[in-house]
């Protein structure tokens, strides 16, 4: 079913399955969390390592690593290895898109 939706904007697709719809609600949660989109914001001009999201954002490195977890488990958030240290940084442009979408929209 993708097949036929690669490449089209969403009016131009004939139908949206019920399990993707699922899925979108599922990816519309994870920006309901205001730590998960303080995290989002804080990864656009640099990766950083849990310790420095924790200090930028003021919080505990433990409530910053739930969030991360969560934010990597929905392919929002991807990691590379500097040494021992895990670095943290936003997946793709797409998180970018969903972003600025989101924050044109409440500024409309």
């Amino acid at each position: 079913m993708a097949d036929n939706k690669v490449g089209k904007t969403v009016k131009e697709m004939d139908y949206v399955s019920d399990e993707e719809l699922a899925d979108l609600a599922d990816l519309f949660k994870i920006f309901s969390d205001s730590t998960r989109v303080r995290i989002i914001h804080s990864l656009f001009k640099n990766e950083m390592n849990v310790q420095e999201i924790a200090d930028t954002l003021g919080m505990q490195q433990s409530a910053i690593s739930h969030q991360l977890r969560i934010l990597r488990q929905s392919n929002l958030v991807k990691t590379k290895r500097n040494g021992k240290t895990i670095i943290y940084k936003l997946a793709d442009d797409h998180v970018y898109t969903i972003f600025e979408q989101g924050l044109e929209h409440i500024t409309e």
